[in-house]
């Protein structure tokens, strides 16, 4: 934070692991700084990339398997402007930029603990469907090697049958 502060850095962005089901997990890239209000972003978006090239950019990142928060942000964001109310001028003891000094590094550790989260429950959907394909694999193994130590336990049955006939008719 005190290096983006700085301008040392000009944004920062969180790259995980994100959780859908047990069978699918995508690739999330999420900026975290800078900053911005909700709905402004994407005018600035809208402003910078015309239509076709925010859908180009879906798709390649679509096809790349990375998956785009903005357009979900869009969406929510559409929803919640429906419910905005006027603006409220409301009153702090700390001035708004002590404010947000204060709560920025909260916001940015909360960002980072919910990307921890998405990638673990991913890692462990991940591990769940491993465990149960290996599970799988070793109940055909086992089934497949008692067919063939049957097969084989019933070999040798025959085989001592027919030497016992065979000593059998020898011997008269």
């Amino acid at each position: 934070i005190a290096r983006y502060a700085e301008g040392a850095i000009d944004a920062v962005y969180l790259i995980f692991n994100e959780f859908k089901s047990v069978i699918q997990q995508r690739l999330v890239v999420e900026r975290v700084l800078p900053i911005v209000e909700v709905g402004v972003s994407e005018k600035q978006v809208a402003r910078e990339l015309t239509q076709k090239e925010k859908e180009e950019a879906q798709k390649a990142a679509i096809s790349a398997g990375v998956g785009m928060r903005s357009s979900e942000q869009r969406e929510v964001d559409a929803v919640a402007a429906g419910f905005a109310t006027a603006p409220v001028d409301y009153i702090y003891e700390q001035s708004p930029e002590e404010l947000f000094n204060d709560l920025l590094p909260k916001y940015v550790g909360i960002q980072i603990f919910h990307a921890l989260l998405e990638s673990v429950a991913a890692e462990h959907a991940a591990r769940m469907t491993a465990m149960e394909s290996a599970t799988n694999n070793a109940t055909d193994m086992i089934d497949s090697l008692t067919l063939a130590m049957n097969r084989a336990r019933q070999a040798k049955i025959t085989k001592e049958i027919i030497e016992i006939v065979s000593g059998a008719a020898a011997a008269q």
